[in-house]
């Protein structure tokens, strides 16, 4: 019997995009047992995280009164530990507590026309973060809104739905794995020759899918937040999707993206989402102190320039060739 491993490649429909798995294992497995398993995966993250389906447990929870105890599943309840920690670290950089916020400049469910800044729909400032706003206890797996808040889940949710991919294919005794949605990716291992699972980055233009490099990914995950993926246009100016907690608006600073390597994707997506919010200056700067792995990309006039932040230590290189 051959004890050569064989690649495999599954993929479906998930969080409105797609979920995709690569990896090897021994021959004769089964593999619509395993593609079950990593749609049962990203299925339930769904249900439970997503601002789009009706009766997720987050539209139940947003949904909520005030200073009522709320059971939602343990799952969920790590993510929002998770999102709270990040936030206290990020100094309110990651919020989840902007569902207000994407609702009213157009990026939530439903159709929309944003024909003007929606001031008059922004929330005050004075708005309590998520952090000061949300009580989660682990122990009973419930959660408790201390005052009005509409939670948006949505720049760490896909990067959980990766690891929870990952923790499917575990489940099988597969260790040699890439599993991603939408370019949020996770890998373990290598590949059977000793070659490292190369990821794509993408460069950040509008309207056009183009490589920007390859990085090589051994049992770490990657994610990327950018302003070139979804945006809308109000009154002649272009507004991205992140919004800054800070402002009540989407956000206004050069960063055309932030790519971040971490342990886990959930770890990954949040921080890419902090780092950008936090801008050119800042962002580099929390990313040293924390000993991050984070690439910036800048808009500088028609081209771009990349900061990278490896291990605390922070390069700057200007990248050749215009912005399209």
């Amino acid at each position: 019997m051959s004890t050569e491993l064989q690649r495999y490649s599954l993929n479906g429909e998930t969080m409105g995009t797609r979920y995709t798995a690569l990896f090897y294992a021994d021959a004769g497995i089964d593999t619509d047992a395993i593609g079950q398993a990593l749609a049962q995966a990203v299925g339930q993250v769904d249900q439970q995280m997503s601002t789009w389906k009706v009766d997720s447990d987050l539209n139940r929870l947003n949904a909520a009164a005030e200073q009522e105890w709320v059971p939602v599943p343990r799952e969920m309840i790590g993510v929002l530990s998770a999102a709270l920690r990040i936030s206290q670290q990020s100094n309110g950089a990651f919020d989840i507590a902007v569902g207000d916020l994407v609702q009213a400049w157009g990026f939530g469910p439903g159709e929309q026309t944003i024909t003007a800044q929606p001031s008059a729909a922004m929330p005050p400032r004075a708005r309590l973060p998520a952090s000061a706003a949300l009580l989660v206890d682990s122990r009973r797996n419930q959660v408790r809104k201390r005052a009005p808040l509409t939670l948006d889940l949505n720049g760490i949710a896909k990067g959980f739905g990766v690891d929870e991919l990952a923790h499917g294919l575990e489940g099988f005794g597969i260790t040699r794995y890439l599993v991603g949605i939408d370019g949020e990716m996770r890998a373990r291992g290598v590949k059977p020759d000793g070659s490292a699972w190369a990821v794509a980055l993408e460069k950040p233009n509008r309207g056009l899918r183009e490589v920007m490099g390859v990085m090589e990914l051994g049992d770490a995950a990657i994610a990327t937040s950018g302003d070139y993926r979804q945006w809308v246009d109000v009154a002649g100016r272009s507004y991205a999707h992140t919004m800054d907690p800070a402002t009540g608006a989407p956000l206004s600073n050069p960063l055309a993206s932030v790519t971040v390597v971490a342990p886990t994707c959930l770890l990954a997506d949040a921080w890419a989402t902090a780092l950008m919010v936090l801008g050119e200056t800042q962002g580099p700067r929390l990313a040293q102190e924390r000993g991050m792995q984070a690439l910036f990309v800048l808009r500088d006039g028609q081209a771009f320039k990349e900061i990278y932040v490896l291990d605390g230590k922070l390069q700057v290189a200007a990248e050749e060739g215009e912005e399209r």
